[in-house]
């Protein structure tokens, strides 16, 4: 899509901060006016749309799509959207470990499992571990216990999860984010661990590490969407 408009900005409404241009609220996909409460994250919105050229890049818009789908998914389907997030608990990655190489086996014990002892500290969610490549089965009690934390949440916060979890495969380091336990950075490095240990004993891949990058970058627009909006 080409662009359409000359100028950017935001004007107050009573839900918060709209993101207009060339004096227009700009319209969610559902049709809804793209608001957020945070006039930060609102010119940080506002600043994706003054960055396009002459072609409008949706994929340069991390923010915006965020908050859309804030308004558009989020508000109106929390109870699919915390299932479909809980189904990475019952698969998350910090619980499928390698047996060998031992230095793997090392490193994953080092950065995975404090992450786990915090879930089981922080939302008395205990998970098993297991070097079997078969999903196991984790307890009903732990599920339900982190079902209970995102249903906490708040509808933004959610859909940053749901991000967040997808990208790293994991639920735990989606909640960890959230919450604050950890950066994106950290996320990231945490999530990547057996990709950079390939990596190291055979090299990269240009393409993978294009996909790689992408990736990270949608990581770290799920941590700035936080940040702004609170």
């Amino acid at each position: 899509m080409r662009r359409f408009y000359k100028a950017t900005g935001i004007s107050k409404n009573e839900k918060g901060y709209a993101i207009t241009l060339d004096e227009r609220a700009v319209r969610t996909p559902a049709g809804a006016t793209l608001t957020v409460v945070s006039r930060a994250l609102a010119e940080a919105i506002a600043g994706e749309w003054e960055a396009q050229g002459e072609e409008i890049e949706p994929q340069t818009m991390p923010l915006t799509r965020l908050a859309a789908t804030t308004l558009d998914h989020v508000g109106a389907s929390r109870d699919k959207i915390i299932a479909e997030a809980l189904q990475y608990a019952t698969m998350d990655l910090l619980c499928y470990r390698a047996e060998a190489p031992a230095l793997l086996a090392q490193r994953q014990a080092e950065a995975w499992q404090p992450l786990l002892d915090w879930a089981a500290k922080r939302h008395r969610a205990p998970l098993v571990v297991t070097a079997e490549i078969a999903a196991i089965d984790q307890p009903a009690s732990s599920l339900a216990a982190l079902e209970a934390a995102l249903c906490a949440l708040d509808d933004p916060s959610l859909a940053a999860l749901q991000d967040c979890a997808g990208i790293c495969h994991s639920l735990i380091l989606g909640l960890a984010l959230v919450e604050g336990e950890i950066s994106a950075e950290a996320a990231w490095e945490i999530s990547q661990l057996d990709e950079n240990f390939q990596i190291e004993r055979w090299g990269s891949d240009t393409e993978a590490e294009k996909r790689r990058e992408i990736l990270r970058a949608d990581l770290m627009a799920v941590e700035r969407f936080l940040s702004l909006g609170r």
